[in-house]
C-alpha cells in the first residue's frame, strides 16, 4: 500500500469510527425524545413522528451546509442520474424503513436493547457486500464480524429494568428490521457512490431529503400524524429534536464518507460501534448500571471492529484499486 493510499485508508477509519460517537448520543436523545411530552401522550405515532422530524431537521442541517458552499446545484444535477436513482432507493431503505422500525425498537425494547440488537447491522452489510459488490474479504475480515456479531448479542442480554413482555418481543423484532434495512443501505449506498463525480456530501444530502419527504409526503399524512409534529415543534422539546438532527446529519456524513473510502464492509463494521457510545452515555447520564455482560460484550465488539478495520483487510483486486483512487480524487 502506498503513502496516499494509507492516508486514505486512516481518514476513513477516522471518519468511520468518529460517526459511531454521534450516532450513539443521538440515539440517547432519540430515546428521551419519545419519552418526553408529547409523545409520551401518543405511544402509537410517537416513534414515526419522532423519526420524521429527526430527518427534516438532520435534511434541514445538511442543506442548508450545501447551501452555504455553493454546492447545493451539484445535489439537484446528481438526482436526474443513475447513482442519485440508486441514492434515493439506499435512502428508502436506511430513512423511512430503518429509522421508523429503530424508533419503534427503542419505544418497545428500550435505548439499551434497540442499539446492541440493530447493530448487527455490519454482519448483514458484509454479507451483501461481498456476494453484491464482490469487495474481497479476508478471513481476519470475517472474525471480526462474527466477534462484533457475538458481543452485540452478548450485549442485548445486559440486565436492565425492561418489563419482559410481548411488547418488548415486537420492539426487539423491529430492531432486527432496523439491522436489516441498514445493512441493505450501506450497500446501496457505496453502489451508488461508485466514480468520482459522487461525493459523499451530496449522497447524504440525497439520503435525508428523500427519507423526509418520503415521511412528509405519504407516511405522515396517512396516519394523520402532523397535529402531533406540529405539538411536539411548539413545544420545548423541539430544541432536543433540532440537536438530535444535527448529530444525525454528522453521523452520516461521517459514515458515507467512510464508506466511499474504506469501503461498506469496513465502514459499517467501524459504525457498528455506536452500540459502546450509546449505552455509555446513558451510563454517564441517566445511571444505567455497569455489569460484567456490559463490559465483556463491550469488549468484544470493539475487537470485531479492530479487526475488520485493520490495515491488513485492504481489498487488493483491481477494480477495488481503481475505486479508491476514484475515491481519493473526489
Amino acid at each position: 500500500m502506498n503513502a496516499k493510499s494509507m492516508k486514505k485508508n486512516r481518514i476513513g477509519l477516522g471518519l468511520g469510527a468518529t460517526s459511531a460517537v454521534a450516532w450513539g448520543i443521538d440515539t440517547v436523545i432519540i430515546g428521551i425524545i419519545i419519552a418526553s411530552t408529547p409523545f409520551k401522550q401518543g405511544i402509537v405515532l410517537a416513534p414515526i413522528i419522532a423519526a420524521f422530524m429527526h430527518d427534516f431537521f438532520s435534511a434541514l442541517w445538511i442543506t442548508l451546509s450545501m447551501i452555504v458552499q455553493g454546492e447545493f446545484i451539484n445535489v439537484l444535477k446528481l438526482l436526474k442520474t443513475k447513482s442519485g436513482a440508486i441514492l434515493v432507493l439506499g435512502a428508502l431503505s436506511g430513512g423511512p424503513l430503518a429509522m421508523t422500525f429503530y424508533f419503534l425498537g427503542i419505544q418497545y425494547a428500550g435505548v439499551t436493547y434497540a442499539a446492541s440488537i440493530s447493530s448487527i447491522f455490519p454482519g448483514i452489510g458484509a454479507l451483501l457486500a461481498f456476494t453484491f459488490l464482490k469487495e474481497k474479504m479476508t478471513g481476519r475480515t470475517w472474525i471480526g464480524v462474527a466477534c462484533s456479531i457475538v458481543g452485540v448479542i452478548i450485549l442485548a442480554y445486559t440486565p436492565s429494568k425492561v418489563h419482559v413482555d410481548s411488547h418488548f418481543y415486537i420492539g426487539i423484532l423491529f430492531s432486527f428490521g432496523a439491522a436489516i434495512f441498514w445493512g441493505l443501505e450501506g450497500v446501496i449506498g457505496a453502489w451508488g457512490m461508485k466514480g468520482n463525480k459522487v461525493a459523499p456530501l451530496y449522497a447524504i444530502n440525497i439520503r435525508q431529503m428523500t427519507s423526509a419527504l418520503c415521511y412528509a409526503i405519504f407516511i405522515v399524512p396517512f396516519i394523520y400524524g402532523y397535529p402531533l409534529a406540529f405539538q411536539a415543534a411548539s413545544s420545548h422539546i423541539v430544541w432536543l429534536i433540532v440537536i438530535a438532527g444535527l448529530l444525525g446529519a454528522a453521523n452520516y456524513s461521517l459514515y458515507y464518507t467512510s464508506i466511499k473510502l474504506i469501503g461498506a464492509a469496513r465502514g459499517q463494521s467501524l459504525n457498528n460501534t455506536y452500540v459502546f457510545w450509546a449505552i455509555v452515555t446513558e451510563i454517564i447520564f441517566i445511571g444505567t448500571p455497569i455489569s460484567l455482560e456490559f463490559v465483556i460484550g463491550t469488549g468484544i465488539v470493539l475487537l470485531g471492529s479492530i479487526l475488520v478495520s485493520g490495515t491488513g483487510n485492504v481489498k487488493k483486486s483491481k477494480d477495488i484499486t481503481i475505486n479508491s483512487a476514484k475515491a481519493t480524487e473526489a
